[in-house]
């Protein structure tokens, strides 16, 4: 097994949710830690760790931003960080399921993301690096994350579940 850091400059973490019930509103934390022990080609058996700064949270709106940030949603100054373990790793094809507690608001459940192992290549440093894509779902609910406002035309104003999606580096640590 090698022990690998995400190298952020090169890495994402996205996530998208339904606003107005019609279309979809992206963002992105721009500040996180992450280290995946692995087999880079067999991810089984592989130690997966996430720490994501809530407060680095990018929309593209910095009024949403910041209402994010606060007490309707995420309460950053009173739970800074989203956290994600890995403990089970199952191969499916092409891909693996790998599921872990992931922690939001001092709320911790299970949750499981589809991992690609998109291979590997040596970088302009001589350094060899790995990449992934990750794709995966939370219900915002589940974590405390419940405001919302009902619409003139019905329906709400943001939808309960998180579309996440990784695109990761990582660097050998």
């Amino acid at each position: 097994m090698r022990k690998w850091a995400i190298d952020s400059t090169h890495s994402e973490i996205g996530f998208s949710v339904k606003h107005m019930m019609i279309s979809k509103i992206r963002g992105s934390f721009t500040s996180y830690e992450a280290t995946i022990e692995a087999n880079e080609e067999d991810l089984q058996g592989a130690l997966i760790n996430f720490k994501i700064d809530v407060a680095s949270i990018h929309t593209n709106n910095p009024d949403r931003d910041e209402h994010l940030c606060s007490a309707d949603f995420f309460d950053a100054e009173k739970f800074p960080h989203i956290t994600f373990t890995a403990n089970d790793i199952v191969k499916k094809e092409d891909e693996y399921e790998v599921t872990g507690n992931f922690t939001m608001k001092s709320i911790t459940r299970p949750a499981t993301f589809k991992v690609e192992y998109s291979g590997k290549g040596t970088n302009l440093l001589g350094v060899e690096i790995v990449a992934f894509s990750v794709v995966g779902e939370v219900n915002r609910q589940d974590f405390g994350l419940t405001w919302n406002q009902a619409l003139e035309t019905g329906g709400v104003m943001v939808g309960e579940d998180i579309k996440i999606t990784l695109e990761l580096q990582g660097n050998p640590a």
